[in-house]
C-alpha cells in the first residue's frame, strides 16, 4: 500500500505563531465569529514560489481546516495549475475569521489595520515566505489592503493583485486573471510535476471546468472524505451548486449544511 498524502500541520515555529492570534472578539460582530479561526493552506516551511494573499475563509475552509477550498479555492487551484504549481504555493488571508460580507468595508477600516493585526500578520509572511518566493497574488480589495500594510515584503518579488475568485464581475475577474498568467509563467519557476500545467489554455469569456482544479491531498488534514475539495459534481449537478458546504438562511450564524454526493 502506498503512504497516503496529507498535510501534517504546521512547524512548530509557525504553530505557536497562529496560537498567538490577536482576539477578534472586539469586533465579533463583523464575523462569522463563533466559528473559529482558519489559517492557512500550502507549504508553511519557507519553500512557497507565489504566496496567495485571499480574503477570508468560508464555510467550506470551516470544514477542511484550511483556506481557499470551496468553490474560490479551487478556482485558486486552477489558476496555481496554470503556472505550472502543485504544490510550491502557500495561500493565507487578510482576516483569520469569516467575515459577514455587509461587514466587509467597516473590517478593513476597524480590524486590517490594528496594529496588533499588522504586527500579527507581518511576522507570520516572515516566517512562511523564504529565498525562493518569486511572486505575490493577491485577491480582492481585502488582500490587497493587507498587502499594502506588509513592510517587510521582499524587494524584487513580482506582485500581481486581481479580483478575488468571487467576483461578482465575472467579466472583470477573467479579464485581469487572464492578463496575470502571461507575466506570472515569466517570472515563476514551475514544479517538476507542473509543467503540463503550462501548456493549458488561458482563461476565455467564463469559466470553464477546465479552469477549476481540486485541492490537492497534500493540502488537507488526514481522514477527509475524498471529496472535499472537489466540487465538480456538485457544478455538474441539477441545480447546480458550486460548494457541497453552505451556511443556511434560517440560522447563518451557528449552522452549516454539507452536502455529500451519493454514490
Amino acid at each position: 500500500m502506498s503512504t497516503p498524502t496529507f498535510d501534517p500541520g504546521p512547524p512548530s515555529a509557525v504553530a505557536q505563531h497562529f496560537a498567538a492570534l490577536p482576539s477578534y472578539a472586539a469586533h465579533a460582530g463583523l464575523f462569522w465569529y463563533d466559528w473559529g479561526p482558519i489559517l492557512y493552506r500550502g507549504r508553511l516551511n519557507g519553500a512557497a514560489r507565489v504566496l496567495c494573499l485571499a480574503s477570508d475563509p468560508g464555510p467550506t475552509e470551516r470544514v477542511a481546516h484550511r483556506t481557499l477550498v470551496g468553490d474560490a479555492g479551487q478556482r485558486v487551484q486552477g489558476f496555481l495549475t496554470k503556472l505550472g504549481l502543485t504544490s510550491s504555493y502557500v495561500c493565507v488571508n487578510a482576516y483569520a475569521y469569516a467575515l459577514l460580507p455587509s461587514k466587509a468595508s467597516r473590517a478593513q477600516q476597524d480590524v486590517l489595520p490594528l496594529p496588533e493585526q499588522v504586527a500579527w500578520r507581518e511576522k507570520l509572511l516572515a516566517l512562511i515566505t523564504g529565498p525562493k518566493l518569486q511572486a505575490v497574488v493577491a485577491f480582492g480589495g481585502q488582500a490587497q489592503g493587507a498587502l499594502d500594510l506588509w513592510a517587510g515584503l521582499p524587494a524584487g518579488v513580482h506582485v500581481e493583485r486581481v479580483p478575488h475568485p468571487s467576483s461578482r464581475s465575472a467579466s472583470a475577474l477573467l479579464s485581469a486573471w487572464r492578463d496575470a498568467v502571461p507575466r506570472l509563467r515569466a517570472v515563476v519557476t514551475p514544479d517538476a510535476d507542473g509543467a503540463a500545467g503550462l501548456a493549458l489554455p488561458n482563461y476565455g469569456t467564463s469559466f470553464r471546468e477546465s479552469d477549476y482544479a481540486p485541492i490537492p491531498r497534500g493540502d488537507l488534514p488526514f481522514g477527509v472524505p475524498s471529496f472535499l475539495g472537489d466540487d465538480a459534481w456538485g457544478r455538474k449537478a441539477k441545480p447546480r451548486h458550486n460548494n457541497g458546504v453552505s451556511r443556511p438562511s434560517k440560522d447563518l450564524l451557528h449552522t452549516i449544511e454539507w452536502i455529500a454526493p451519493r454514490s
